[in-house]
C-alpha cells in the first residue's frame, strides 16, 4: 500500500538504508492497527515524491521491529524521525501535517 517513493524499513536494512544513507531519511514508525498512522500516511507519500532524490523517505512496521523501536525510544505512533548522517536529528510523535515534517527535514 505505500506509494512507489516510499522504502519499507525492517531489521535487516535499517542500518545501510538509514544509518549509511548520504542524504536525509524520514522514518515513519508506524502499524497496521494504528487509525492516526493511516490518516499521516498519504502526507508522508506526497513528501516523498516532492523531495524524490534529496531525501530517502520510509515506513517501519513496529511490530515487525521491535529492537529498532525500543532502541529509539517509539513509545507511540505514528512517530517520525529523521536521520542525518547516522543519526537521531529531529522526531514528532502524533499525527502532523506536511508543513511540520518539511520543518522537521529541515527542507523549509
Amino acid at each position: 500500500m505505500a506509494g512507489k517513493n516510499i522504502q519499507v524499513f525492517n531489521q535487516s536494512n535499517f542500518e545501510s538504508e538509514v544509518l549509511k544513507s548520504d542524504v536525509p531519511v524520514l522514518v515513519d514508525f508506524t502499524a497496521t492497527w494504528c487509525g492516526p498512522c493511516k490518516a499521516l500516511a498519504p502526507i508522508v507519500e506526497k513528501l516523498a515524491d516532492e523531495f524524490q532524490g534529496k531525501v530517502k523517505v520510509g515506513k517501519l512496521d513496529i511490530d515487525d521491529s521491535p529492537d529498532i523501536t525500543a532502541k529509539y525510544g517509539v513509545r507511540s505512533v505514528p512517530t517520525v524521525i529523521v536521520f542525518k548522517g547516522g543519526a537521531k536529528a529531529g522526531q514528532h510523535v502524533g499525527l502532523t501535517n506536511r508543513d511540520k515534517l518539511v520543518a522537521l527535514l529541515g527542507l523549509n
